[in-house]
């Protein structure tokens, strides 16, 4: 059975030079929980999804379709490996780890019973510049992209309390193959598939869906 191995939390953000706002709470660890998990709003005034979580730049993380990040522990073994370094739960920021569910080929739209909550796949996430410095791994971006295991991220369609030991269930999957890997390789590296994330309707953050359409404007003027 699925389990969350680990509810990670940044209690405070912390200062850097790296970061656009100076500011980041990627540094994430675990706490004992179970913590309450909701719709925090709208992206840009929002911050994360879980209780006493903290987010250094709201303008590219946390609202309502980044409420939660999940990571599998399985990915990050892989990484320990082809890094040489021990990678902790909380590690990539990701607010849950999880054992024993993919989030690479999970669905935009999938929904998943973890505690007493019900969570929404809503995309993947994108590495940046901070993401790097954190770990101290140059040409992080790149080599994260290329390996397209970047773990989901999860809107609350049903708030609750989620903690560590606590069963996953997959209790929902929709009719169309727009996975996590699909998203991930749509946005940064094969925009020729971005169409194709229409298929997931309102799961797809609107942010994303404007891009679609953007870039159809475009090829449809030139």
């Amino acid at each position: 059975m699925p389990v969350v191995l680990s509810l990670n939390v940044a209690r405070k953000t912390v200062p850097v030079d790296y970061a656009r706002t100076g500011v980041t709470g990627i540094g994430k660890h675990p706490v004992d929980g179970p913590l309450e998990v909701t719709a925090p709003g709208p992206k840009g005034t929002a911050g994360s999804g879980v209780a006493g979580d903290s987010i250094g730049d709201r303008s590219v993380h946390g609202g309502d379709y980044q409420a939660v990040y999940g990571y599998a522990r399985e990915d990050l073994d892989w990484w320990e490996s082809e890094l040489g370094v021990e990678l902790g739960n909380g590690q990539f920021g990701e607010n849950i780890t999880t054992q024993g569910v993919d989030h690479t080929t999970a669905l935009v739209g999938e929904r998943w019973r973890i505690g007493t909550a019900l969570l929404e796949v809503t995309g993947p996430r994108i590495p940046c510049r901070t993401f790097a410095e954190f770990l101290g791994q140059r040409g992080w971006v790149k080599r994260f992209t290329q390996v397209a295991r970047p773990g989901a991220y999860f809107r609350v369609l049903e708030p609750g309390l989620v903690g560590p030991g606590d069963e996953i269930s997959v209790v929902h999957r929709p009719g169309h193959d727009v996975t996590v890997e699909l998203f991930f390789r749509a946005v940064t590296t094969e925009a020729d598939l971005l169409p194709r994330l229409l298929e997931a309707g309102d799961s797809v953050p609107p942010e994303v869906i404007e891009l679609v359409h953007k870039r159809s404007v475009v090829e449809l003027d030139s």
